[in-house]
């Protein structure tokens, strides 16, 4: 029989021991193990299997480079109701596997798992930003992959600005300045853009203003409101007579096929180049966008991750807000060509947009 002090002794190391065998049975990092007093735990929040988040995450998992050890990634998904999952007890060696799954709780679960001083908690989507700012805690918070009108539906909630909580919040749409930056590297010496915009665009087209106005007086923007889908073909008109291209927001008209798709015809027939803020509006007919995958998205949060975590003790009531940094260019070659435009390789344009400006 063995003694019960030695039985304390061994209990640790096969809990140990189990823990280690689950995570490489099941491809996961090593949640909870000892390791470097830097070694970063992150725990990344979900509700969905979407393919971008799941590239997101492996990405984020990778190291950044070869003195710099990738953090340690907990997934922690959703219930169906939207609950933000908890920690289980780890009070046996059937428990440890637990520690290394990727955990889904109930609604009255209780509350969540606290983090090491060093942690930081990203949530991926809308549903999962608003998932994680309802679950009080002072651990800094990235919210990743949103959309402008996603921001934008969650900047009334107060809990976006606690004093007491770094928050910080990453696009996945790249900044209005580079957006004009890529028109500006199309369409050389073209500095008239219109656009069709819908009630909540307002900040975008501020934004866009006050990058005009850094690059320079000669830009002038046509902005015409369509506050219903009857209004956007008399939008069209008025901005299609005195603009050398379309741009096409990531706002309620962007985020409509069917609105999009007008834009992008009436573009056609008036023989204007249109510009959009993704992948598949080059791929359904726009000349070019800047875009930033989700790896790419991905080691943009690692550093801005770092930044919170470094000023977790520093009081701000406002996030930190960062629109995606525009690592690719997309460029529609059959658009360019039935507009007769000569049109840069997307490796040139995205070198010019990365270029200082």
């Amino acid at each position: 029989m063995t003694p019960p002090a030695f039985r304390l002794l061994v209990l640790p190391f096969r809990r140990l021991a189990a823990r280690i065998l689950a995570a490489l049975l099941l491809g996961l990092p090593l949640m909870g193990l000892p390791g470097p007093a830097h070694a970063l735990a992150w725990r990344v929040v979900t509700a969905d299997d979407l393919p971008a988040h799941a590239e997101f995450v492996r990405a984020l998992r990778e190291p950044a480079g070869q003195a710099a050890a990738a953090p340690a990634i907990e997934i922690v998904r959703l219930d169906a109701g939207g609950a933000l999952p908890a920690a289980a007890p780890e009070s046996n060696e059937d428990s440890v596997v637990a520690g290394v799954r990727t955990r889904s709780l109930t609604r009255d679960a209780p509350a969540a798992h606290a983090l090491p001083p060093e942690g930081l908690t990203i949530a991926l989507g809308a549903a999962a930003a608003r998932a994680a700012l309802a679950q009080p805690g002072r651990e800094p918070l990235l919210l990743a992959m949103l959309s402008r009108l996603d921001y934008e539906d969650l900047r009334s909630l107060p809990a976006l600005r606690q004093a007491q909580r770094r928050v910080g919040v990453l696009l996945r749409e790249p900044a209005m300045a580079d957006q004009l930056a890529l028109v500006d590297a199309v369409l050389p010496g073209k500095r008239r853009l219109g656009l069709v915009v819908t009630g909540e665009s307002a900040p975008m087209v501020e934004e866009l203003r006050r990058a005009a106005a850094a690059m320079g007086s000669d830009w002038q923007l046509n902005v015409e409101a369509a506050p219903d889908a009857r209004s956007l073909a008399a939008a069209l008109r008025v901005v299609l007579q005195d603009s050398d291209a379309l741009m096409v927001l990531p706002d309620l008209i962007g985020d409509s096929q069917a609105a999009t798709l007008a834009v992008l015809r009436a573009g056609a027939s008036a023989g204007l180049p249109v510009f959009g803020t993704s992948e598949g509006m080059v791929r359904s007919g726009a000349l070019a966008a800047a875009v930033s995958t989700p790896a790419q998205l991905a080691r943009q949060a690692r550093g801005l991750g770092e930044r919170l975590v470094a000023s977790a003790g520093q009081a701000s009531a406002a996030p930190l807000v960062e629109g995606a940094t525009p690592a690719s260019v997309r460029v529609n070659a059959t658009v360019a060509r039935g507009l007769k435009l000569r049109v840069p390789s997307e490796q040139e344009l995205a070198q010019r947009l990365s270029a200082p400006r």
